[in-house]
């Protein structure tokens, strides 16, 4: 993949590409030691321990893991409240198995910042042009398949390889390059959030074994787009040198980002709204966003995550759509309920026609009022950036509650603060003693 030879030493020093590739970075970190605040996840590290054993402590996890065992765990947990980055041109998040090999190889003391920035940047270069390339078939969920691409040729580099064992080892997964199903979320069962976790192991695997010598044909990723997807037309994808990494988004709400922009018009005309005066609701929206988060009166919290519904119910009543909108206690207001299910879904067939994304929220009050409101953008968009001070901000919300507010604070401090050639150890996981030159 052409990709490898641009992107191997990461994005030049100063770069609009390297800013964004820490920021990244840093919010999927606090996004991960957000999702070690459930018991789902840390049981899963503990179970993971009893193969993968090792050094690496995570928050509120007992056993020590391995790096392998370690960067698996904070791929579920990066997940869990579905508010990690997102690529709008892959349709997915190449963060997503990148990251964790990046954080664990960093807890660990095996590389510096700059070393796991450079090889975090490579991840996502190649991941997201896998992404573009991996055009899923209905029923079938994005996470957990082409993201070994960009796991395997981090792999790589954080072990000391070269760009032609990164080569050797996307090709690797090119010919066992896996599908995840839909079918979880649309069940409310959260195996979902194991998918990217086996892309981790899997681009961990084909790292070791491109290290080892091991090889596959060059055109393995090109059969198996032809005999799982169907799709015969030679992938068109980012050009070398294109930055995908400048074109990521960084998430301000919890939930799919489908749903976003009903959240962002829910919130708009939520000033004076009380919850027990709305009699109607109306969302219209782009197709995708309804094929892929029209999930109606969701029982937990995966499937709320990815419901449309859900998501202008939590905030027209809580003003927000972060991990509170998710919980046990949430999920059984009465208020909430009732207005999800008043809500209805319509296509805006002209969103869908012009390839945008938008939604226009209409609601109507008991006293016959009718509000209406629109989003065609929000935070994290290419036109609205979320900058250094809101990812911040955001990771200070995400990470305090799991490891406190001094470890969340020295969390931003090694990642967005720290020189290239630090090691910060187990700093960057919410140990605020550790870490150093």
């Amino acid at each position: 993949m052409s990709a490898i030879a641009f992107a191997w030493d990461g994005a030049p020093p100063g770069s609009a590409a390297a800013a964004k590739a820490r920021l990244l970075l840093a919010d999927s970190l606090g996004c991960m030691i957000a999702g070690l605040g459930h018991a789902r996840v840390r049981g899963f590290a503990s179970a993971i321990a009893a193969t993968m054993p090792g050094a690496i402590r995570l928050p509120g996890v007992a056993p020590g893991l391995s790096q392998a065992g370690a960067a698996a765990v904070l791929a579920a947990a990066m997940c869990w409240d579905e508010a990690n980055e997102g690529l709008a041109r892959a349709h997915g998040r190449p963060a997503l198995a990148v990251a964790p090999l990046c954080i664990a190889a960093l807890a660990e003391g095996r590389a510096t910042l700059g070393e796991a920035l450079a090889a975090f940047t490579l991840g996502y270069e190649v991941g997201g042009r896998a992404g573009e390339a991996w055009r899923i078939r209905p029923g079938m969920h994005v996470d957990g398949s082409w993201h070994a691409f960009g796991a395997a040729a981090a792999a790589v580099r954080l072990a000391g390889g070269d760009a032609d064992a990164a080569a050797r080892a996307v090709r690797l997964v090119g010919c066992q390059v896996p599908f995840s199903m839909y079918a979880p979320i649309a069940a409310g069962m959260d195996g979902r959030n194991s998918y990217p976790a086996h892309a981790v192991l899997l681009g961990t695997l084909c790292a070791a074994g491109a290290m080892a010598g091991m090889d596959a044909p060059e055109d393995g990723f090109s059969e198996a787009r032809r005999v799982a997807l169907g799709l015969e037309a030679p992938a068109v994808v980012a050009p070398p040198g294109a930055w995908l990494v400048e074109d990521a988004y960084i998430k301000p709400f919890a939930g799919v980002r489908h749903a976003h922009y009903a959240a962002a018009a829910a919130i708009h005309l939520r000033a004076g709204i009380a919850a027990e005066d709305v009699a109607g609701v109306t969302l219209s929206t782009y197709a995708e966003a309804l094929r892929y988060a029209g999930n109606r009166a969701p029982g937990s919290a995966i499937t709320a995550q990815f419901s449309l519904s859900w998501a202008v119910a939590a905030a027209l009543v809580q003003g927000d759509l972060g991990p509170a909108a998710y919980t046990d206690a949430t999920l059984a207001d009465a208020a909430l309920r009732r207005i999800e299910a008043l809500v209805v879904l319509e296509e805006d067939a002209a969103l869908t026609q012009a390839g945008r994304r938008g939604a226009a929220l209409r609601v109507t009050l008991r006293d016959g009022r009718v509000l209406e409101a629109r989003a065609d953008r929000v935070p994290g968009d290419p036109d609205l950036p979320m900058r250094d001070e809101a990812v911040r901000a955001k990771v200070m919300r995400f990470a305090a509650p799991v490891v406190g507010e001094a470890a969340a604070r020295a969390v931003l401090h090694a990642m967005l603060d720290g020189a290239a050639a630090t090691r910060p150890g187990s700093a960057v996981l919410g140990d605020s003693a550790a870490g150093g030159a």
